[in-house]
């Protein structure tokens, strides 16, 4: 049964709650392709390694996001805090295919707090 951007993206994020990067592995397409800054990742192990970075940089983060969706892409503003860590440019934009997730593209800069 195929699902809808919207449906997968609140799976998604309810997925990255739990912290298994097998489990939200799984909500991308066997031949997706994570684009970040440094790296292009593709299948759903280089999902795994990507997000693993990202959950590793940002480890219980207060997350704020700003989803808006045009058709099967979503362009995700988001911004996500730590104790010693922020981000204040995030920028994630999805491709949605037959009820997973396809590509993904992350930016973001990580600074330190300052007190």
């Amino acid at each position: 049964m195929s699902r809808t951007p919207q449906e997968v993206f609140a799976d998604h994020g309810t997925r990255l709650g739990t912290g298994d990067l097998d489990l939200i592995s799984r909500n991308y397409t066997e031949d997706a392709v994570f684009l970040t800054a440094e790296h292009t990742l593709t299948g759903r192990e280089g999902v795994r390694r990507g997000i693993g970075a990202l959950l590793t940089d940002l480890p219980d983060a207060d997350w704020r996001l700003d989803p808006r969706f045009a058709g099967d892409v979503l362009l995700l503003h988001w911004a996500a805090a730590t104790d010693t860590h922020e981000v204040t440019d995030g920028v994630d934009t999805f491709v949605f295919r037959d009820g997973l997730i396809s590509a993904q593209t992350v930016r973001y800069t990580l600074t330190p707090r300052t007190a």
